[in-house]
């Protein structure tokens, strides 16, 4: 079954099967024939036919051969053409619109950021749409001096990705941003809005489903196939990959770990708990149970680090909160891996002991040295990027 091209988009239609071979090349590198078509169970006959339409798109191309293993002639590899399409990824938050434009490697070709004057949806969608323009004249200067861009030289945009916190959820119009509290959104079409105003295919995804998308792609083993991501910052959620699949849930819930009672006593959340996740681990939580004002998370730090008790107690209690809730991601889930990241995850440099004894407490039948934890290095930028392979995943894996 084709995919249609929608308006502005020169990304070809791509029948199943070949595209199935792209996610190949794309996650796992250059390949060998023969490799590829062991991992999708076809026929060489099959691949030949299918490669060849995708050689023809300048979609991907032939490389090196490549040694086997034993005898016999080495095997030429197949490899994607990262510079055949462009994908422009967008975080929202209250204040700032950040924009990266990447290739299929989820490489960043240009990167736009924008104060938010005017929280209005049709301002936003606007400066989004102006956004990407600039950031694809950024774009064609750094392809032509890295040889990224296309053949004509210009950076081709095939698809849109936005990633906010709040809850996507499925409707008979598309899919809607509900709940969008940063931004004051609730019932917003925002994909659709924007794909109007660009001509481009476009997709919303909650900011850590779209972080847990992109490391599964990009930032972990490629052969794992569950995964659960925790971002960690003004707020705490989780994106979960089952069997390959990024899971958002039937409600666009899917990771909300935030209000999961734990005991002791914090800051109040919104619902109105002195003991849960959110009284504890998040920079607004940190920074309360610290002693210091709004937006001085990096005194509080200091002051914990330099062993002052108040401070010390408030990220003592964060790496608690958050060990807590990998445990029950393990418990739920029993992942192959946990990857921790976010602008707020400095209580695992403070008090990693506490999130391991909570790990241990928390865990049903499980030793936390078993549960393989990874913290991969984060800028913010990565929601950005995460929003950009969200995009790809729309045109790859649906």
């Amino acid at each position: 079954m084709e995919t249609s091209t929608p308006r502005g988009s020169s990304w070809p239609a791509v029948p199943d099967t070949e595209r199935r071979v792209l996610l190949e090349l794309l996650v796992h590198g250059a390949l060998p024939r023969v490799r590829i078509a062991e991992r999708l169970g076809m026929s060489r006959t099959s691949l030949s036919r299918i490669t060849r339409t995708l050689l023809d798109a300048q979609l991907i191309a032939e490389g090196s051969s490549v040694p086997l293993g034993g005898r016999g002639r080495p095997a030429e590899s197949l490899h994607l053409r990262h510079d055949a399409a462009h994908f422009a990824g967008i975080k929202l938050t209250a204040e700032t619109m950040y924009l990266v434009l990447t290739d299929l490697r989820a490489q960043p070709v240009a990167e736009v950021e924008r104060a938010l004057h005017s929280r209005a949806v049709p301002d936003v969608v606007a400066l989004i749409a102006d956004s990407i323009t600039e950031a694809a004249a950024r774009g064609t200067g750094r392809a032509r001096s890295t040889g990224s861009s296309g053949s004509s030289g210009v950076v081709d945009v095939v698809g849109v990705g936005i990633a906010v916190a709040g809850d996507i959820r499925p409707s008979a119009e598309g899919l809607l941003l509900r709940h969008s509290n940063f931004l004051g959104w609730d019932a917003v079409p925002l994909g659709q809005l924007v794909s109007a105003a660009t001509g481009l295919p476009a997709t919303v995804v909650n900011d850590v489903h779209a972080l847990a998308g992109a490391h599964h792609w990009f930032g972990s083993d490629a052969s794992h196939r569950s995964l659960v991501v925790f971002g960690v910052g003004a707020g705490i959620g989780s994106g979960v990959v089952i069997d390959g699949v990024l899971h958002p849930g039937a409600h666009g819930r899917a990771g909300r770990v935030g209000h999961t009672r734990i005991g002791g006593k914090g800051r109040r959340c919104e619902n109105g708990h002195l003991d849960c996740v959110h009284s504890f681990v998040t920079i607004p939580a940190t920074e309360h149970n610290a002693g210091v004002a709004p937006g001085e998370h990096a005194l509080a730090l200091a002051r914990a680090r330099r062993g002052e008790e108040r401070a010390l107690r408030a990220f003592q209690a964060a790496a608690r909160a958050l060990g807590a809730v990998v445990a029950d991601a393990v418990n739920a889930f029993d992942p192959e891996a946990v990857a921790i990241m976010g602008e707020g995850v400095d209580m695992l440099d403070v008090a990693p002991e506490h999130a391991h004894a909570a790990m241990s407490e928390f865990l049903e039948q499980g030793d936390p040295d078993d549960v393989p934890v990874q913290r991969p290095p984060f800028t913010f930028g990565l929601y950005a990027r995460g929003a950009a392979v969200a995009a790809m995943r729309e045109l790859l894996s649906s």
